[in-house]
């Protein structure tokens, strides 16, 4: 691949520097000293995690810190515990009981608050209800629920007695959840009678009522009265949530849980075919986002943390749920849309709660930047400390913004990347001790092993792009696809023998840092040129007053592949001629006359994930065939789709 753009973008970016003021008072101490524990944990993996590990609570320890290999490992073999316990009884037993665990506020404004005593209490509650409905270690539990408590609550009771849980997003189709329930197999579901975005509301158990009626029958539909609605119970199958907890036991025995026994199935997301249902060891998953989130964000017992993403992807359980809670600190969950019914509603939040602590997608900064500084500045956010971001290529115009404009050069801002796969972000920087650098994705964390080869699975030199692999195993690494082994070992370990093959594109600079420009099929091949849409992207961010967008390939008779350009610009810009020159200037300049763009379509909105990735494959189904063939129940705003689909169709051509 043709790497001149990329090369030329990374080239642009330089190093900055942590405040040494900033550095002093995280709980390491220096950035030396992390740098001493950062080496450490990469030449004697097995020495750091067992300190790590040992900070936590454990009825029983572990005779062997790392045993195995890829694909096939362990860790902590034989060590007995609870994620719950971990997350909830160890902060009480500290005298933290009265600390703020969880605020949650609905897209309405309602409020509640719960602290670590009333949180396990209510987690109790919902533990003893589960048992009461004979769900036991190793049994499965869906949950298709919006960001409520009742979410929260669901999953800590689940880690609480064992149970292996799957959450669904509550805005998947009939089909989606159809596929991931027959996959999945649970005894009970936990659902709403409905849930509002963007003001409409959301038929959550009729849903789960049709599928049910085509599916093997679970055992118990447990449903939250989150709207009060006229929903159907099925007499013998459906209890109301409110009815069964009330009089439950505030006392429940944590269940003994080995560290390798599964306790998260999550099925990935955004694809086409069956999906993969990725399991995760529920105490493994405890532990390193214990030590993760911990140095990601430089958690203290005193933050207001805020993970904007949706319960129904496993963003929220890495950050919003365990890495917060394990850290003893106070999380913020929102039910509704992050710019409705207003565009600063997400500016609201940040300065209602005083959130510290923020992690989100680049997509939501990308949204903060349009609506302009003039609405940033009716708000005081001076409390911003760190934050961080996963989901898609960061550019580095928008981080830029992030950490001049929003954060007037006051906050760290922590690129981070990782997958459903690998659960937390192995590739990151500590936050104030670790340099930032624009554009980049990180270096390799604690812990954590990569490299970047060529098709033949050899490494390729720095600057040159190839394919990124996992070489050891970390706790929290997926042990295998639910029900299906054979299709883990294909999927992840036959490209690279004994490496897990992240089917991401990336390379490595000069100063170490890892650049993952996008998934190894979001490569063009213009004329013969395999050319990154990352770098693409990078060039038109550049243009002043585009907000955000996504370039896609379509089949060309001639040069096999051209790309066609998707910008939304600011609220204030307009779309002219000669913008539309500027943006193809600066691809021709960045990367050069071979990626000029076919065509450049200004939109008012593009279709995202709820956790804010671009769908760029739906852009790609609409150029192509006029119409979009994927389910689209799993967007933020499923209307985006139709309006750029209005926009391309009033097009008489792409020339």
């Amino acid at each position: 691949m043709d790497v001149s753009g990329i090369l030329k973008v990374i080239s642009q970016s330089e190093l900055v520097y942590p405040a040494k003021e900033k550095e002093q008072i995280t709980s390491i101490g220096s950035s030396e000293a992390f740098q001493e524990l950062l080496d450490q944990s990469q030449k004697d993996p097995a020495s750091f995690w067992d300190s790590v590990a040992r900070e936590l609570v454990w009825y029983e320890p572990w005779h062997e810190t790392i045993s195995g290999e890829l694909p096939d490992f362990q860790f902590f073999t034989g060590g007995i515990s609870n994620p719950c316990v971990n997350l909830l009884d160890r902060h009480i037993d500290n005298g933290a009981g009265n600390r703020t665990a969880l605020i949650w506020e609905g897209e309405n404004g309602d409020t509640t608050f719960y602290t670590y005593n009333m949180l396990l209490a209510e987690v109790n509650r919902f533990a003893n209800v589960l048992r009461s409905f004979g769900v036991k270690k190793g049994d499965c539990v869906a949950i298709y629920l919006p960001n409520l408590s009742e979410a929260f609550i669901a999953v800590l009771a689940c880690f609480r007695i064992g149970a292996i849980y799957n959450t669904i997003f509550s805005g998947y189709s009939e089909k989606s959840l159809k596929d991931r329930l027959t996959n999945f197999e649970a005894k009970v579901i936990v659902t709403a009678d409905a849930t509002e975005r963007r003001g409409k509301v959301i038929a959550l158990k009729e849903k789960v009522d049709h599928v049910l009626e085509e599916i093997t029958p679970i055992e118990a539909v447990i449903v939250v009265n989150r709207l009060n609605s006229d929903i159907k119970m099925k007499v013998g199958r459906d209890y109301w949530w409110n009815e069964l907890t009330q009089n439950a036991s505030i006392d429940s025995e944590p269940e003994r849980i080995e560290a390798n026994d599964p306790g998260i199935v999550f099925y990935t997301s955004g694809t086409t075919g069956k999906p993969k249902g990725v399991v995760h060891s529920g105490m493994a998953f405890v532990i390193q986002n214990y030590i993760y989130a911990k140095y990601h964000m430089d958690h203290h017992p005193d933050d207001v943390f805020w993970c904007s993403a949706d319960v129904g992807w496993l963003t929220m359980h890495i950050w919003g749920i365990v890495g917060s809670l394990a850290n003893g600190v106070t999380t913020v969950v929102y039910e509704g849309a992050p710019d409705y019914p207003t565009k600063d509603r997400f500016y609201q939040i940040i300065e209602k709660y005083r959130i510290n602590k923020l992690f989100t997608a680049p997509t939501a900064l990308r949204m903060l930047k349009s609506t302009g500084e003039k609405t940033l500045k009716q708000y005081d956010l001076s409390c911003l400390d760190v934050i961080s971001l996963v989901g898609e290529p960061f550019d580095m115009e928008t981080w830029k913004w992030t950490y001049e404009v929003l954060g007037k050069e006051n906050v760290y801002v922590n690129n981070t990347w990782g997958q459903t796969e690998t659960a937390g972000s192995p590739i990151a920087g500590a936050a104030w001790l670790t340099p930032m650098k624009p554009g980049a994705t990180g270096l390799p964390f604690l812990g954590a092993a990569f490299d970047v080869v060529d098709s033949e699975g050899n490494s390729v030199q720095p600057g040159t792009l190839g394919n990124l692999i996992i070489k050891k195993p970390f706790p929290m690494l997926s042990r295998t696809l639910w029900k299906e082994p054979e299709r883990y070992y294909s999927t992840y370990f036959s490209q690279v023998d004994g490496s897990y093959f992240a089917s991401d594109l990336a390379l490595v600079d000069e100063d170490g840092y890892l650049w993952v420009v996008g998934r190894s099929d979001d490569a063009l091949n213009v004329a013969g040129h395999r050319l990154s849409t990352m770098e693409m992207e990078s060039a038109v961010m550049e243009c002043e007053g585009v907000s955000e967008t996504a370039v896609i390939g379509i089949p060309d008779e001639i040069k096999g592949e051209v790309p066609v350009v998707f910008a939304r610009l600011v609220d204030d810009m307009a779309e002219t001629v000669a913008l539309k020159e500027q943006i193809n200037q600066r691809i021709e300049q960045q990367i050069g006359k071979i990626a000029h763009p076919k065509a450049i379509i200004f939109t008012e909105s593009l279709p995202k994930t709820v956790s804010g990735k671009i769908m760029r494959r739906l852009l790609k189904e609409i150029i192509a065939e006029g119409k979009v063939y994927s389910d689209v129940t799993g967007l933020e705003d499923p209307e985006a789709v139709e309006h750029v689909k209005e926009i391309v169709d009033a097009r008489t051509s792409l020339n």
